[in-house]
């Protein structure tokens, strides 16, 4: 039977949402409102987990959306677990590394390799959850001038465009809501989208034969669960982050990302209605 290729989303909040076979967490962040009563294009931005194993039905439909550029936020360890994006005919791949080149390798040796009492020790009693906080305020401090490259391609002439990690909650999680602040959409609408990543369909899915178990045990499956959350406490530490650090978004845009009003108000006529 000859596989049907999902229909782009059309313009509009309204997008239906396709269920791609080999792409995790795919969607489009069209019609969430802003603090002045807009509401972010459809078909301008989207956001999902990494595009290593994109079926060739998967690449069709991407290519239909006429991206501009893609977005890879992963680092080398990444690369190496799951394998490279595939390429996209006539689409730009920047790959924008948000946390460091070889950061998480010693970790996920030890999920591999370490015992249920050595990732209790870990990652229990809330070392898990405090562990993710910490890289979420992080991201906002250290990955200033990545975020800001981010945002300058998009007012300058990257979109429509894709952004993505590994799962597509953490780092394209953090560089999305970055992005929607920029454009000014309210908190609790970035906050929405961002938990949307704990839907079943759209959770991280580790790769057969990559030596990471999802789950050895009911216990580790309940010590590992905090990294593969999207919790509104990891997205609110880098939202009081940016509140203890500058003051606020404003201040934020401005000093931390160096932003000027006028490549704000291009990036906003490229991606609100």
């Amino acid at each position: 039977m000859t596989q049907q290729i999902p229909t782009p989303p059309p313009t509009g909040p309204a997008s239906p949402e396709p269920r791609l076979a080999g792409v995790r967490n795919f969607r489009d962040v069209g019609g969430l409102p802003t603090l002045d009563g807009r509401r972010v294009r459809s078909g301008r931005l989207y956001r999902s987990g990494h595009l290593a194993h994109a079926t060739e039905t998967d690449a069709e439909f991407l290519e239909s959306l006429d991206l501009h550029t893609v977005f890879d936020f992963r680092n080398a360890v990444d690369q190496a677990l799951e394998g490279p994006d595939i390429p996209l005919s006539g689409v730009r791949n920047l790959n924008i590394p948000l946390s460091d080149p070889a950061a998480g390798e010693d970790f996920w040796t030890m999920v591999r390799d370490g015992d249920t009492e050595r990732l209790r020790s870990i990652l229990g009693d809330g070392k898990a959850a405090a562990r993710m906080a910490d890289s979420y305020r992080a991201m906002v401090v250290q990955r200033t001038a990545e975020h800001a490259r981010v945002l300058h391609a998009l007012a300058e002439d990257s979109v429509p465009a894709l952004m993505h990690c590994a799962a597509g909650k953490d780092r394209a999680g953090v560089a999305v809501a970055v992005t929607l602040l920029a454009l000014g959409v309210q908190r609790e609408a970035i906050l929405a989208d961002y938990l949307e990543s704990n839907a079943p369909h759209r959770r991280y899915r580790v790769r057969p034969g990559s030596g990471i178990p999802e789950a050895r045990s009911p216990e580790a499956a309940e010590l590992l669960a905090p990294l593969f959350d999207a919790r509104a406490a990891y997205l609110g530490a880098a939202f009081d982050t940016i509140d203890a650090q500058w003051g606020g978004t404003d201040r934020y845009l401005a000093e931390g990302l160096r932003l000027s009003a006028a490549t704000l108000d291009r990036l906003r006529d490229r991606l609100l209605a």
